[in-house]
């Protein structure tokens, strides 16, 4: 069952690979779109069979590929890798949709989106470490290519870094997981045989660090982010949708399944560190957003400062602590994507991202007062206005982690004041005010250009509304990842009555 969700698209890459140039624009789209609404399709039924009252992996395949190295074919679906894999579907759908009718080579575009669609979800679903590691690369391969063929003017420098960068994520991830099989003695990259691995302390921690580092290249962790924001500059909208809403996933999902779930006890060693690394994501993103120009830049640095939550939740690692990890993945990820396709509407409509030359677009009869309206929607979504997703994954995450790291989580609520800064920014300026003369005649919106982003709209303020529809699927697994209790935890940091002694 789970193996659709990887093959689907790749046979359908391999359909559109052979239809004639001639009919590769309009053919490709639609081939594209049946398969990946085939794979949407798919992963709702997933949904709709999954076992909420179980902890473990459900929908199991196991194939030996190749025995002497320690790699099979081996699958599974649980609680957190369920809601993105969700998310993995969804965004590919329409980041296929949204994409240009007009765009060059758009065989080789459309066989590229299934292609990372395929690599992301195969990720999601390993339960062998060498098998993650190879999806983990495949996902590398398509958006290089889309950034460096269709990407902006330093498309060639943003592509490059990016390779680099991930590349060098990559080989962090496969050293800790050779060394963590090797010394385990187990000869086995499967996850169940290296849970908790009965190795040093020294030695575990040395393997736990390697994989953080080469994790937070992905996230990214500051100071391992500076390919991101030009990777998002140079990109195609379509494909910093997906950068931001799915593949910076891969990071948190590693940190969480192969930092904490291997090395659970080792990682209250590194969980003080790995909070300060949080609030250092959540403040030098906020406030290099609010000195950027560029909207697309604005986003991006908004991204790096709210994967900042997820850390500090995954530093805290309680049950309700990586319940709201979790969250705050789909949260982010569904916010993200809205920011972009609306920046790329705009950049579209008037060619220029830039605050300081675009205003009052706000305006109902010549401006894109739809368009305004639904990027206030994603900045509120953002801010954590409540009655939106945001509000009840970062709510999460800081009602949790208060407990654990009081101090951390008090200067990481300071990204929720400072969201409002730079996106209320973004707003003023760009929305409200007086359209310019040289604005006065955008070109028309059609309804391709809305649908992507009403349909997040929708499901960010019914998730927000209905919250148990994003959490109840990782309640158990959050309880068997989680390495601190709540309840012990809320205990110990109680005040204590005063008691008086007579003798």
């Amino acid at each position: 069952m789970l193996s659709v969700l990887i093959w689907f698209p790749v046979i359908g890459a391999l359909i559109i690979s052979f239809l004639p140039q001639a009919q590769a624009a309009e053919r490709g789209r639609q081939v594209a779109l049946v398969f990946a609404t085939m794979v949407l399709a798919w992963t709702g039924v997933l949904v709709s069979q999954f076992d909420t009252s179980a902890a473990g992996f459900q929908f199991q395949e196991s194939l030996t590929w190749i025995e002497q190295l320690g790699l099979s074919y081996k699958l599974g679906m649980d609680g957190l890798s369920l809601p993105l894999l969700v998310l993995n579907s969804l965004l590919v759908w329409l980041a296929i949709y949204s994409t240009d009718a007009n765009l060059n080579r758009p065989r080789l575009w459309y066989c590229l989106m299934l292609l990372l669609e395929a690599g992301v979800a195969g990720a999601f679903l390993s339960e062998n470490l060498l098998l993650f590691f190879l999806f983990y690369e495949v996902e590398l391969i398509p958006l290089y290519l889309m950034v460096a063929i269709w990407g902006g003017a330093r498309r060639g420098y943003a592509a490059t870094k990016f390779l680099i960068y991930t590349a060098l994520s990559g080989i962090l991830i496969l050293a800790a997981f050779f060394g963590l099989a090797l010394l385990s003695g187990t000869g086995s990259f499967d996850y169940a045989a290296l849970q908790n691995p009965a190795l040093p302390i020294a030695t575990q921690l040395v393997l736990l660090i390697t994989l953080l580092i080469g994790f937070g290249i992905k996230i990214p962790i500051v100071p391992l982010h500076t390919w991101l924001p030009d990777t998002h500059v140079e990109a195609p909208t379509p494909a910093s949708v997906l950068l931001a809403g799915v593949l910076l996933k891969l990071g948190t999902y590693g940190i969480v399944r192969f930092g904490l779930g291997l090395f659970p006890e080792t990682w209250q060693v590194v969980a003080p560190w790995l909070a300060w690394l949080a609030v250092v994501n959540v403040l030098y993103g906020s406030f290099v957003a609010i000195a950027q120009t560029d909207m697309k830049k604005i986003v991006a640095y908004s991204s790096i400062g709210h994967m900042g939550y997820i850390l500090l939740a995954a530093a805290a690692a309680t049950p309700l602590s990586i319940a709201g990890a979790i969250a705050q993945m789909v949260s982010h990820g569904l916010i993200s994507a809205l920011l972009f396709f609306l920046v790329g509407v705009v950049y579209a409509k008037t060619g220029t991202r830039d605050v300081t030359v675009l205003r009052g677009l706000l305006t109902p009869e010549r401006g894109l007062p739809l368009v305004g309206s639904l990027m206030i929607a994603g900045v509120m979504a953002s801010a954590g206005i409540p009655g939106m997703v945001g509000f009840i994954a970062e709510y999460i995450i800081y009602r949790s982690s208060l407990l654990v790291f009081p101090i951390q989580t008090l200067l990481c609520m300071l990204g929720v004041g400072l969201t409002a800064v730079y996106f209320l920014n973004l707003i003023n300026r760009v929305f409200f005010g007086r359209l310019p003369d040289a604005l006065a005649n955008l070109p028309a919106i059609y309804w391709k250009d809305r649908i992507p982003s009403i349909v997040v709209v929708v499901l960010v303020i019914f998730l927000g509304l209905q919250p148990n529809w994003m959490t109840r699927w990782s309640e158990l697994t959050s309880l068997s990842l989680g390495t601190l209790d709540d309840r012990a935890i809320a205990a110990a940091l109680a005040p204590r009555p005063l008691r008086r002694s007579v003798e």
